[in-house]
């Protein structure tokens, strides 16, 4: 089995797939082409930082890796939910319900 290598991605020390010399995690960028719907020119808009040779390596790592990807999206989606379950509304919703404007 040969090793597959991405130009611009590198892996952290807990092994995720990064963008080399940068703080971004290919998760990120697959999250914005997921959620958002975002082409590879469209995520350069949002992360000027990150050149479009970076962000495509990080959508091909994407394609590559899609199962693993997805199930790792709907992790974090889950762990989030359960978050703002245990948090409850907060206090912008208090007020919006004092106000008539939330019910």
């Amino acid at each position: 089995m040969s090793t597959v290598e991405y130009a611009h991605l590198s892996q952290d020390e807990f092994g995720a797939p990064i963008v080399t010399g940068t703080g971004t995690k290919v998760i990120q960028i697959v999250g914005d082409h997921v959620y958002w719907g975002w082409d590879a020119e469209q995520i350069h808009r949002q992360h000027p930082d990150l050149n479009l040779g970076q962000i495509h390596s990080a959508l091909s790592y994407y394609y590559d890796h899609q199962a693993e990807m997805d199930a790792e999206l709907k992790r974090r989606a889950e762990i989030a939910e359960e978050i703002k379950a245990q948090l409850g509304p907060g206090p912008a919703a208090d007020k919006l319900k004092a106000t008539g404007r939330l019910t």
